[in-house]
């Protein structure tokens, strides 16, 4: 669990990154969750764009995707989720 002043600054770093997935049409998949989990292994923040096309919100992928991956929710905007996952090894992120 993190703290809200810690959820604010991870906010802040992931204010200018691009969106790196994509949740389509097929909604949260296995292989968009292992994806996903290789993905917060490396990089720890990760921002995704749901698409129109989904079959769920980005409120809905958010809570799926965060207990699938045993990571933080950190921001749900309009079509856009961030999530954060402290690496097993190597964390790059000191909060």
């Amino acid at each position: 669990m993190i703290t809200s002043k810690q959820r604010a600054a991870l906010r802040g770093m992931a204010n200018t990154m691009q969106p790196l997935y994509q949740i389509g049409k097929e909604g949260v998949t296995p292989a968009v969750t292992a994806q996903l989990d290789d993905a917060l292994e490396a990089r720890e923040l990760i921002k995704i764009t749901v698409l129109e096309t989904a079959d769920v919100t980005a409120k809905e992928a958010i809570e799926i995707l965060a207990g699938r991956l045993q990571a933080e929710p950190v921001q749900c905007i309009g079509r856009k989720i961030v999530l954060y996952r402290r690496a097993k090894e190597n964390p790059k992120i000191e909060l």
